[in-house]
């Protein structure tokens, strides 16, 4: 190096000019980029301060390929060797990358909080169809399934080169390539996020109305607020929320969806054991009119056992918070707080089925599952205490859940600005987007209240996501030898997991045309 002086160019996300139109001029990261603890520990951000000099005529910097829009590289021996750290300045104005301050505690907070939700209390219903043994079986094979293709995705997170993929999108476009990487993943990962955002404000309205019904009591006479009411004040709650600037600014915010999400489980599952098992409960498999019905009825209780486990589209979103270098890579505390949030994940829903199932057998309600068993079964049992709280809790969740989820859609809209303005949305922009995003999801609650009649039909199309694509990315960016035990396991599990797909995307047509839907534009009950 000598006495040269050392110029910091970020990757360019355009072609180069020609060569006739002078020197490309420097990009400099943002102030906040610096301060950054995945750059803190590269050579160029040294104590003496970072340059910039145009004098390039007598000493040419070594010119950098083009790279992947949002991606952060990490340290590798050949950028080592040439003293150079390939910057994308758009990390730094993006609510995923803004921060890199994350560790294995905001990890297991997030992690949590993505992975339960209300989707939980509805396992009882599946075992009504598969019965104990199988009920049982088929929910620990799902677990380990689920937690299998979790370890795939962080461990993919980093790549060999050096290049970290920050976002789900930009992994099954490293693996399958741009053009089936879209047409893969863009309306799982868009419906998964903006999809569940408009289901949480559906929930945790409908629940802030129940929360206020419990604590008025019978002799209230204040006038009861509207469900779409109950709506827009969840959706005012949580807009007014997200303003939080990025991913690790909102780990206090998952900490207590999470503390909520352990809470409400625990309180249901443990008053329905309590208060003992229904007169006249039964647990044999319920039986069809028909055999196909029978079929789909096995099918349905599986799409409910797989679509309890949810957040692996936020899992590299996550990562990406955290600083990584060759020493440290951030796989090793990611997956520290994975596995610490799945123990407890799997200590609620454990629980809740095995619980409910022996709490109520055929008597649990298909819809609202254990919350609405709760109330019915035992709203005169239970002080008004305990039912509110559960109440409290389920809404406090809610609102945290939407955060995170809509964290990736929000990340999503700033790009499109950072991309073509090449600087930072302003603060006053970036509220403005995300009350659009909220207040666009409440339109959504509102105006196709019935959305949820149809999660089954849609949410087949988004397992993939969870339980098929990151065996198949393995395969394409780790390689393993040609039927060796990765190569096969990967393999299988993938194409086990795109069959389920096509049977659940099957039983919620039948679903829908067997039982029909009660279609109400704006008119939610």
């Amino acid at each position: 190096m000598g006495d040269e002086v050392m110029e910091v160019r970020s990757v360019p996300i355009t072609p180069r000019r020609g060569a006739g139109a002078g020197p490309t001029p420097p990009i400099s990261a943002p102030p906040s980029q610096y301060h950054s603890p995945s750059l803190s520990r590269s050579p160029l951000l040294s104590s003496v301060g970072v340059e910039t000099t145009t004098e390039s005529h007598k000493t040419k910097t070594p010119r950098l390929s083009l790279t992947p829009r949002f991606i952060t590289p990490l340290g590798s021996p050949i950028r080592k060797a040439l003293h150079l750290t390939k910057l994308d300045p758009q990390d730094a104005w993006l609510p995923i990358t803004e921060s890199r301050n994350g560790n294995a505690f905001y990890a297991a907070f997030h992690a949590l909080t993505s992975g339960i939700g209300i989707q939980a209390l509805v396992l009882p219903v599946a075992f009504t169809v598969l019965g104990w043994s199988w009920g049982v079986i088929t929910l620990t094979l799902a677990f380990i399934w689920q937690l299998y293709t979790l370890w795939i995705l962080v461990q993919l997170h980093e790549s060999e080169s050096g290049t970290r993929y920050n976002r789900y999108l930009q992994l099954v476009n490293a693996a399958f390539g741009e053009r089936l990487g879209k047409m893969l993943a863009v309306f799982p990962i868009m419906y998964l996020s903006g999809g569940t955002c408009t289901a949480l404000i559906i929930i945790g309205g409908s629940t802030m109305k129940l929360f206020f019904q419990i604590v008025c009591g019978t002799t209230c006479h204040a006038k009861p607020l509207t469900t779409v009411e109950w709506y827009l004040i969840f959706t005012c709650a949580a807009v007014l929320l997200s303003q939080l600037p990025n991913l690790n600014s909102i780990a206090g915010v998952s900490l207590i969806g999470a503390i909520t999400a352990v809470g409400y489980c625990t309180l249901i599952w443990v008053v329905s054991v309590a208060e003992g098992r229904m007169p006249g409960v039964s647990y044999d498999p319920v039986k069809a009119k028909s055999d196909i019905a029978r079929i789909f009825g096995i099918f349905n209780a599986l799409g409910i056992i797989a679509f309890a486990f949810r957040g692996h589209n936020l899992i590299l979103e996550i990562q990406a918070t955290m600083p990584s270098s060759e020493k440290h890579p951030s796989r090793v505390p990611m997956w520290r707080g994975v596995k610490a949030a799945y123990v407890l994940i799997a200590m609620c829903l454990f629980p809740l089925a095995i619980g409910g199932y022996w709490a109520y057998g055929h008597m649990i309600p298909a819809n609202g599952g254990m919350l609405t068993a709760l109330y019915a079964f035992h709203g005169r049992d239970v002080s008004r205490a305990v039912l509110g709280l559960t109440s409290l809790f389920v809404v406090i969740n809610a609102v945290s859940s939407f955060q995170i989820y809509g964290m990736p859609m929000f990340d999503h809209i700033e790009s499109q600005y950072t991309s073509r303005k090449k600087k930072a949305m302003p603060w006053w922009l970036r509220a403005i987007s995300r009350a659009m995003f909220g207040f666009g999801c409440f339109f959504i609650a509102v105006a196709i209240p019935f959305l949820g009649s149809l999660a089954g039909l849609i949410g087949g199309l988004a397992l993939p996501v969870t339980l098929a694509y990151p065996c198949f990315m393995w395969v394409m960016i780790k390689k393993p030898k040609r039927f060796s035990q990765m190569w096969c396991l990967n393999w299988g599990l993938g194409f086990l997991g795109m069959a389920l797909s096509a049977i659940l995307v099957a039983a919620g047509l039948w679903s829908v045309i067997h039982t029909g839907v009660k279609v109400s534009f704006f008119n939610p009950q």
